[in-house]
């Protein structure tokens, strides 16, 4: 190994969702790959809830050996209870006895699974009462991956592409379309590339959803690093059109030389001087909904000296061909261009933070804190109060909660 090769220390956690994603899949997978099922369990238990057991199987998807996280949910346990309010699950996570790291992953988890629900049934997110996700398979889902994460000391989550199917699937509201509403509003939130399947599986659920997208630092391909463990999460069916696992490799990231660790991206354009501000603004939105890293436009002189835009879209070059079509769609344009480029993203974080009871998400880099305008701006019109009040207060309370976690990370070194 090369000096510009030398390990960093970081611990990375990158999933392959081309199968789809769920709870129990993702927690299986890093059991499979050397999470100590025990501390799992403990720290399950650690919530003070009761009403279920949890076993660890060995088990094949299409040849592939893996491993199958079995939540049997007993029939005096949560059955009768389907809705849980998520104030009640932010109550257990607060007092339960777990690692700090494991509340505040689960935690922020179940944030944004009730800031989507809470748009998706038009109610604040801290009146959201929780269904699928409230039920206790789902805590035992999504503070098993939490706690395995931490079992195996990952500093950073990368994700894939991650696959949805088609058609539609029953819910505790009844039929719904596929991928759910809940699964596709986080999808759309994290700007997460997706690929789509034929089938009427529901291969992403929102719990896996959540989790990939709260928890990933960024999609896309495998990133450098030095593997030292993979491990496969199976899913209840085993469909013979594919392994139905999700996959996870374990790695210590590389210090890469400058001009080798950047990102690959796709940078897809098209020439339109034919097209009203308005459809350029469509468009711009469409393909960011669409999982596109950005979209912008550039005012340019054509020959003859018309005036035009440049339609810019960047992607991640497995997504090209559904970025291009879709740019085609919206625009008409009779052509466009693609290159691979590097990008060199600045790490970062998410979490959210509430002001008067109005949930606000911000984002974290090293030396910036960026609070998402649009839910300052729906807080502030709900409080009678300027958004810019707004803004300092969520970035003041971003800084204490940062400033917490990093000096709660110290003290347990």
């Amino acid at each position: 190994m090369t000096a510009a090769e030398e390990v960093t220390g970081k611990r990375i956690a990158w999933f392959n969702c081309q199968a789809g994603v769920a709870g129990d899949m993702t927690m299986a997978a890093l059991v499979d790959a050397g999470a100590n099922p025990d501390d799992v369990a403990n720290t399950i238990a650690g919530m003070g809830v009761d009403g279920y057991a949890l076993m660890f199987e060995r088990v094949q998807r299409c040849g592939v050996g893996a491993t199958w996280a079995n939540v049997i949910v007993h029939s005096d346990g949560d059955h009768h209870h389907p809705h849980r309010p998520v104030s009640e699950i932010y109550h257990l996570l607060d007092k339960a006895d777990i690692p700090d790291r494991v509340r505040q992953r689960a935690t922020a988890v179940y944030q944004q699974l009730a800031k989507v629900e809470g748009e998706i049934h038009q109610v604040p997110p801290n009146d959201v009462e929780l269904h699928e996700v409230g039920a206790i398979d789902a805590i035992v889902d999504v503070v098993g991956v939490c706690a395995a994460l931490e079992s195996l000391g990952i500093d950073e989550v990368r994700c894939s592409p991650i696959a949805v199917g088609i058609g539609t699937i029953k819910s505790a509201h009844g039929l719904l379309p596929n991928p759910a509403p809940a699964t596709t509003a986080l999808l759309t939130a994290a700007h997460a590339p997706v690929v789509g399947l034929e089938t009427n599986l529901e291969v992403t659920t929102p719990t896996g959803a959540a989790l990939m997208t709260v928890l990933a630092d960024g999609f896309g391909a495998l990133p450098p690093l030095v593997p030292t463990a993979v491990g496969y999460g199976a899913g209840t069916a085993d469909v013979a059109e594919r392994a139905n696992v999700v996959q996870v490799v374990i790695g210590e990231a590389t210090q890469a030389d400058a001009k080798h660790e950047g990102t690959d991206v796709a940078l897809l354009e098209t020439n339109l001087d034919d097209i009203t501000g308005e459809v350029l603004a469509h468009a711009v939105s469409s393909l960011l909904a669409a999982g596109a890293h950005d979209a912008w436009l550039t005012p340019i002189v054509m020959k003859k000296g018309r005036p035009a835009h440049t339609f810019s879209v960047l992607c991640d070059p497995t997504a090209v061909e559904q970025m291009r079509q879709l740019v085609t769609h919206e625009t008409g344009t009779l052509g466009v261009r693609a290159s691979i480029i590097q990008r060199w993203p600045q790490r970062r974080s998410t979490l959210t933070v509430e002001v008067d009871g109005h949930t606000i998400g911000v984002k974290i880099a090293d030396h910036r804190i960026k609070v998402e305008f649009d839910d300052a701006a729906e807080a502030a019109e709900a409080l009678e109060i300027p958004v810019r009040q707004v803004l300092d207060l969520a970035a003041a309370q971003a800084r204490a909660e940062k400033s917490g976690f990093e000096q709660s990370g110290s003290d347990s070194d």
